[in-house]
């Protein structure tokens, strides 16, 4: 991995078992919807520094992030192989429907080739989470990946929220393993077996929801912890998760926040601060909760 005394991010990755480098910083584009302001918040990123952009079906801006990717690459002496995009298979598309979905997902977004595409959820919409119908539904849109990544129309394919029984299930069925597990990940949040299982087998952990949809920003410990150091309250929370080698995605569509967002990489957690975060970890999720899904 890069060291982590670069100020700039767009330096700084994590080499994935696919033999691609995925940056250690990305932007999340959740609720990012209409072209102006997906533009906007992209020119903001590239300007910092950012070089990853994650998407997915369901968020409906994968067109839009298309278009923009074309319009301001040039404006920043960039080329298509600089940017590592990342999107997601449509939970309505698991199984019989994945190979459709992802190439819809390449053709919305106008790219001969993905960096990394993930099966977004582990159930499939309309099945109630204990349908036994899930995992076969899973199986079938990992054998879907699997071909477009021999294709390398997919050059890393991944899950997300899958749990460390999804995981396990996966691992014994797979002819390619998975690069990336993304998942919620924060203070109160640290998820310790499901890291356990990804180093076990080489994946990737990535993080998203670090600031806890924005409540973690005001809890006590973490308000002290950015005080002591000089920085804000959401530097010091995806610190907390890179400084530890996992990949974040923070989201915003205000330029000011995607810039502070990105200054993660000229400063360092002691170790008692780091400790004083991760003694936050209480199991809670603030997103989706996929333990029930069969």
């Amino acid at each position: 991995m890069s060291s982590f005394s670069s100020t700039c991010s767009s330096n700084l990755s994590v080499l994935l078992n696919s033999g691609d480098r995925m940056p250690l910083l990305g932007l999340g584009t959740y609720r990012l919807l209409g072209a102006q302001d997906v533009h906007c918040a992209m020119d903001a990123a590239l300007a910092a520094g950012y070089r990853a952009f994650d998407t997915a079906a369901v968020y409906r801006n994968e067109a839009d992030l298309g278009r923009a990717l074309k319009e301001l690459l040039p404006k920043y002496g960039l080329t298509r192989e600089d940017v590592f995009i990342t999107s997601k298979l449509g939970p309505k598309d698991q199984g019989a429907k994945a190979m459709e979905g992802a190439l819809h997902s390449l053709s919305q977004l106008d790219l001969d080739y993905i960096d990394l595409y993930l099966i977004h959820w582990p159930g499939t919409q309309g099945l109630v989470v204990a349908d036994q119908r899930n995992p076969g539904n899973r199986a079938q849109s990992w054998t879907a990946l699997e071909e477009l990544h021999a294709q390398r129309r997919l050059r890393a394919i991944g899950v997300s929220n899958y749990t460390p029984a999804h995981m396990r299930e996966l691992m014994q069925s797979c002819k390619v393993p998975p690069a990336v597990l993304q998942v919620e990940f924060h203070p109160r949040l640290c998820q310790s077996e499901l890291r356990s299982v990804c180093e076990e087998h080489g994946v990737c952990f990535q993080a998203y929801s670090s600031l806890g949809k924005g409540e973690l920003v005001t809890d006590p410990v973490v308000m002290e912890v950015a005080k002591g150091c000089g920085r804000t309250p959401a530097q010091v929370l995806l610190r907390w998760a890179v400084q530890q080698g996992v990949s974040v995605l923070p989201k915003s569509s205000r330029p000011e926040r995607v810039e502070e967002n990105a200054r993660l990489f000229d400063f360092t957690l002691s170790h008692t601060d780091m400790d004083r975060l991760s003694a936050l970890d209480c199991g809670h999720k603030y997103c989706w909760d996929p333990s029930e899904v069969a």
